[in-house]
């Protein structure tokens, strides 16, 4: 018996010590080949089993691997893919080729949780750039309108929001805020014009409040745009068309090849534009843009990133103007009431991001700051409020906004990871004001004036685990503090000072099934909030402050065919408090809660090799809680929108695409008694690249309809008129706009 005994431990041992002989692992980093940069997000495969993705420093484990040799399968959108034998014992490092998109590669794999933004990968790499607007619409379902020249950042709609000009939806740029909380203008005020559109290398996007590491204004859901960290060529563009519009941007590398060889790079960028725009009185609109970035890998282990930007914009604008004036021939489609109206703003950033390996993790520390100056003339009620002089009014702030952000990834073996994180924000807001003027000159009447201080600290833990093989699962927590100050120079003391305190907690839960590599399920749950305008928290001693919104997504993101791509969910989102801003009385109105509910359809379909077809199809129906159901319409709220089109993209050269927006009819007012009229607008863009040489072509609404790109129901009155009238008040979309450029890289 002791001889058995003794027999049976020895083949244990010699068991346990074969497996353990035989679990290999597979470590590598995968690069862009143009530029020699760390590629994010790139699936690593190995056969016959075993599955990773690329961190921010394009690093990658497999373990458990049973062989010292195996084949593996390299992949990203854009990026030919890489196929071979390798031995475990070496570390494998891949430097990808960019390459056209082919979607019968793009695969659906469980350790990608962001599966859904697949699409705007794919859109970004189609799709020719004409602005940093355009690229924003690469979020499906996002829409965004112009109505006060161009030099005001767009009014924004996604998921039953009119999410004002970002509300309700969180905008970074390299993790920098865009948002600005407790602007002159409105609550979350983001203006991306400072933004060149050629420097941009992707679009980061989730819908709904479910992540921990995104803070305030996600609700509808948050954007994050990356810009090039490295310049692959050298480039200069100009652009000229209708309505005396004129641009010019370019780019280029300061650093030489000895430089490029020690894995540092940098380079300058500029941009200016001029256009008079189509609206009867010229706009004269002007912008300034520059940039600079340095970057240095000071190891595979390491790399640190500088930016600095600046950006100015002046401008004239026609405002909304009403129906009737319209309608009685007293104004053209494309006048104005008050042509006096108009702006000036600036931005400049300095941006500072340090990613480092730290044991099996990555540190990402950034610090930011942004100079920030704003300054409109409105006028929204014409002569309803002072009948001799006009409503015109000016807003103005000028501010300081500083922050940083540190966090902590780690991974912890059989697709568990966790993550960890603190961000912090203050904001100095000076001469905030909102006064009665008249041509811009004289100020009649100062409604308010004074001064914020506000800060939020937020602290943020996820944790994502494999329940198995193909079920994920990540639950997460944040936690967030806000301190609000300001001061009412308006009042008889500047000294006196206003203050609230507030605090929120936001859990996450979200759940992925992928079954096979054409299938994923998904369920995403979770807390999200916006902050309020600090002068009305004050005024309201801090109630009510941090608004909680509840959502859930049930989704599916689905390859029936090795071409067709399609993400389809239906969603769900209750606020405890919506806010709407009042522009010509710089206060902020509370008006209970809201419920939205809706469907989302996304479609990716490859053609053929050179022709991508798209579809985005959105249903939503937002409604108030808590009242009549014949007065709980939400103004202009979409309910139904579409984008969608064709996208060419040859090995000879040509490119281009021809697109179409639709919006549906929606309410204007809460009753609907008042209805915002819908549009369906084309647009046209071809490209043709000759060895270093660009030509393009691009058309802004195709058929020349006439449309209204923003709408409003507001109670306004004219000169000649003894009462005020409430109905739609719009401003006029783009006619047929041509617009000619060429470009040389070099």
């Amino acid at each position: 018996m002791q001889k058995l005994f003794t027999t049976l431990v020895g083949l244990l041992w010699l068991s346990s010590f074969s497996i353990i002989a035989q679990n290999f692992t597979l470590k590598g980093q995968i690069i862009n080949q143009s530029t020699q940069l760390p590629i994010e997000g790139a699936i690593v495969r190995s056969f016959p089993h075993g599955y990773a993705i690329t961190n921010s420093l394009g690093e990658f484990s497999i373990s458990k691997l049973t062989s010292s040799e195996v084949q593996v399968q390299v992949s990203h959108i854009g990026f030919q893919k890489y196929e071979a034998k390798v031995k475990t014992s070496q570390t494998l490092k891949v430097a990808l080729p960019v390459a056209m998109v082919q979607l019968e590669e793009v695969e659906v794999h469980p350790e990608n949780a962001h599966q859904q933004q697949t699409i705007s990968s794919i859109d970004l790499q189609l799709r020719p750039i004409n602005n940093s607007q355009e690229v924003l619409r690469s979020v499906p379902g996002l829409f965004m309108g112009q109505h006060a020249g161009g030099g005001k950042a767009e009014q924004i709609f996604l998921r039953g929001f009119d999410l004002d000009h970002g509300t309700d939806i969180r905008l970074t740029v390299d993790g920098m805020p865009v948002n600005m909380v407790s602007h002159a203008h409105g609550q979350g005020y983001a203006d991306l014009h400072f933004v060149i559109p050629e420097l941009i290398e992707r679009v980061d996007f989730k819908k709904g409040p479910y992540y921990a590491d995104k803070g305030n204004f996600t609700t509808a859901g948050w954007v994050d745009f990356r810009t090039k960290n490295v310049l692959d060529k050298n480039f200069v563009k100009v652009e000229a068309g209708q309505f005396n519009t004129y641009r010019a941007v370019g780019a280029f590398n300061l650093l030489g090849q000895k430089a490029k060889e020690r894995n540092e790079s940098m380079y300058v960028g500029g941009e200016y534009s001029y256009s008079d725009s189509y609206f009867d009185s010229p706009q004269h609109f002007r912008r300034v843009n520059a940039v600079t970035k340095y970057n240095r890998q000071f190891s595979s282990k390491s790399q640190l990133t500088l930016t600095a930007s600046t950006f100015w914009s002046k401008w004239n604008h026609s405002g909304q103007i009403p129906d009737r004036a319209v309608d009685s021939g007293q104004i053209s489609f494309y006048g104005a009431i008050d042509d006096t109206e108009g702006g000036e703003t600036s931005r400049s950033n300095v941006n500072a991001q340090l990613v480092t390996q730290l044991g099996n993790g990555v540190l990402k520390n950034q610090l930011f700051y942004s100079n920030y100056n704003f300054l409109l003339f409105s006028n929204f009620t014409f002569f309803k409020e002072d009948p001799v002089n006009g409503d015109q009014i000016k807003q103005h702030e000028n501010r300081n906004l500083w922050g940083g952000n540190t966090s902590y990834s780690l991974e912890h073996g059989n697709g568990a990871s966790s993550n960890v994180g603190v961000d912090y924000r203050q904001d100095f807001v000076n001469n905030l004001e909102l006064s009665r003027t008249v041509n811009r000159t004289f100020v009649s009447d100062s409604l308010k004036y004074g001064k914020v201080m506000e800060q939020n600290l937020g602290f943020y833990y996820d944790y994502t685990m494999r329940l198995s093989e193909r079920l994920t699962a990540n639950v997460g927590l944040r936690y967030d503090v806000f301190w609000n100050r300001y001061n009412n120079f308006l009042s008889d003391s500047s000294k006196y000072t206003l203050k609230a305190n507030a605090s929120i907690l936001s859990p996450k839960f979200n759940l992925y099934y992928t079954p096979n590599n054409r299938v994923q399920l998904y369920l995403n749950t979770g807390k999200g909030f916006h902050s309020n305008d600090t002068r009305v928290v004050v005024a309201t001693q801090g109630r009510e402050i941090l608004p909680a919104a509840y959502g859930s997504d049930l989704g599916v993101v689905w390859k029936p065919l090795p071409k067709l791509l399609l993400n389809m969910s239906a969603w769900y989102l209750w606020l405890d408090q919506e806010f709407v801003y009042v522009g010509d009385e710089a206060v902020v109105e509370p008006s209970g809660k809201t419920r939205r509910m809706g469907l989302d359809l996304s479609l990716r379909y490859q053609i053929t090799d050179w022709l991508y077809a798209d579809m985005d199809w959105n249903i939503a129906k937002p409604r108030a809680l808590g009242v009549n159901e014949l007065q709980a319409f939400l103004p202009l709220a979409p309910t139904r929108t579409s984008t969608g089109g064709l996208n060419v993209r040859t090995q000879n050269g040509w490119s281009g695409s021809l697109r179409y927006r639709y919006m549906a009819d929606r309410p204007a007012n809460d009753d609907n008694t008042i209805i915002a009229k819908g549009y369906f607008v084309n647009d046209m863009q071809v490209n043709y690249q000759y060895k270093a040489y660009n030509f393009g072509l691009s058309i802004q609404n195709l058929a020349n309809v006439r449309w209204k790109e923003t709408q409003f129901a507001t109670e306004s009155q004219l000169k000649n008129e003894t009462e005020p009238v409430n109905e739609i008040h719009f401003t006029a979309g783009t006619p047929f706009f041509a617009k000619l450029s060429v470009g040389i890289s070099f």
